[in-house]
Order: C-alpha cells, then sequence, then structure tokens
C-alpha cells in the first residue's frame, strides 16, 4: 500500500542570500557586463564600414564575388 502526502497549495519558496555581497565582489561580477563596440571592417572599393560576413545588399558581392545581381530601382 503506497501512502501519498499532500502538500497544502503555498507559493514556492526560493532561497534567499543568507549574507551580503560585499562591493568588491559584485564588481568582479559585473566586470564583464560592458557593452562591446560592434565589429567591422573598411570596404575597399567604397570606403564605408561594413559588418563582416555578410553579402553587401548594395552589390551583391561577398568576398570579392557576385553572389546575386542587383536590380536598380528607378
Amino acid at each position: 500500500m503506497i501512502l501519498s502526502l499532500e502538500l497544502p497549495n503555498e507559493g514556492v519558496i526560493m532561497p534567499n542570500p543568507k549574507r551580503r555581497h560585499s562591493h568588491s565582489r559584485t564588481r568582479q561580477r559585473r566586470a564583464h557586463d560592458a557593452l562591446k563596440l560592434p565589429q567591422y571592417y573598411i570596404d575597399k572599393e567604397t570606403g564605408e564600414p561594413k559588418k563582416p560576413h555578410r553579402v553587401d545588399p548594395e552589390t551583391g558581392t561577398y568576398k570579392g564575388r557576385q553572389i546575386f545581381d542587383v536590380k536598380e530601382s528607378e
């Protein structure tokens, strides 16, 4: 015979810290949270900054190769 115990519906109890974190420990944890500058390169043909590893939507090229034809919009 198996008995099951049902607990009353109480809220989920989450653990809380026993001690306060020091300023030093908090700052060490946050040392890696700084935003980094986005990566880019300068295009050789136009001189504009571009994101790396992406097809240029204006010319349709990637690494000097033509990937798709760009239609001229009028």
